[in-house]
């Protein structure tokens, strides 16, 4: 695993301006791509990310080297983002709903209560609107969307306050993303939705900073949070992507047999860390229940109902009029 401190990043992003990427003599001329992760080591994402590097680097006889900077290393998921766009690095992945920053119609990939399920969802890759999407984000952006992978149904946790349905949460400091859906979801739920980047959400969460938070199992647990959290309530409000995320003039400059071992390497990447990350949704449960957190199966009427009278009208204009009914019909 590579090392690398933000303030390294910033200062070798500062160096290296625009510049997408540098072949190095020291690597016998190897293209080197920078693939940034919010998350820990131990999540399948992250996992996934170390995978693609090695069947790269293997494919290409060492041409294409992929370093990963995991848990935050060069800073919040916006500052990743904000540094793919620039081309100080190269690639990173990010919920759709973080991506609307910069594109805002993408947020509603990310929409509380919109997929029936996992299988739903997948069929945005190809979904016209979806293809529109990314070509606005290339245009504005320079960045483009390669895969969407499986990030699993979020839940709610709390620390000391049982929760069985949505007035339980009235008045609960909730840690959401910098996301403004995710704060209007909260919000319909009476809570006081409280942004705090990922990376200092457990210390927010063991020194009371915020009494909640929301996630899919698989990060709950690689997060150590059942820690600082008491009680799981599953909610399911989200079914939730990430979009695998690159420089478009990178894409672009890769010789075309790269590319295509780059692509497949991603699509194999991402079947594997679907399957294991549903894998190991189907057992956390047991596995956050043994380490001590208390399990509820709230009343999930009571959560859907005013998010969904609420957000599909009141995020029209940013999503564009009909796209939520068409996503929501695939």
């Amino acid at each position: 695993m590579t090392k690398l401190t933000k303030r390294d990043f910033l200062q070798s992003s500062a160096a290296l301006g625009t510049a997408v990427f540098m072949p190095a003599i020291a690597r016998a001329q190897a293209t080197v791509l920078r693939w940034g992760e919010m998350l820990p080591t131990t999540h399948p994402q992250v996992q996934m990310v170390e995978r693609i590097a090695r069947q790269v680097k293997e494919k290409t006889s060492g041409r294409v080297d992929i370093q990963a900077f995991p848990a935050g290393q060069l800073g919040s998921g916006k500052d990743m983002m904000e540094a793919v766009a620039s081309g100080a690095l190269t690639m990173t992945t990010d919920g759709a709903a973080a991506l609307g920053s910069f594109l805002p119609q993408l947020s509603v990939v990310e929409a509380p209560y919109l997929w029936r399920d996992a299988a739903h969802m997948a069929k945005v890759a190809k979904a016209p609107v979806f293809s529109q999407m990314n070509a606005e984000l290339e245009k504005k952006r320079g960045m483009r969307m390669v895969a969407v992978t499986y990030y699993g149904k979020r839940h709610l946790t709390t620390g000391s306050k049982p929760v069985k349905t949505a007035a339980d949460v009235a008045g609960l400091k909730i840690r959401v993303p910098p996301v403004d859906t995710f704060r209007a979801m909260v919000e319909a739920w009476g809570g006081k939705a409280t942004p705090v980047n990922f990376n200092e959400l457990y210390l927010a969460l063991s020194q009371g900073a915020v009494d909640g938070q929301e996630n899919p199992l698989p990060t709950i647990h690689s997060a150590k949070l059942q820690e600082v959290q008491k009680h799981l309530i599953l909610t399911g409000h989200i079914i939730t992507p990430r979009l695998v995320i690159v420089n478009t003039d990178f894409w672009k400059g890769l010789k075309d047999a790269d590319r295509a071992v780059l692509e497949a390497a991603i699509a194999d990447g991402v079947t594997w860390q679907d399957a294991e990350l549903a894998s190991q949704e189907s057992s956390l449960v047991a596995t956050l229940k043994g380490a001590g957190m208390t399990v509820t199966e709230p009343d999930l009427e009571s959560f859907s109902k005013p998010v969904l009278a609420s957000l599909p009208k009141q995020f029209e204009s940013k999503w564009g009029k009909g796209t939520w009914d068409a996503l929501a019909a695939l």
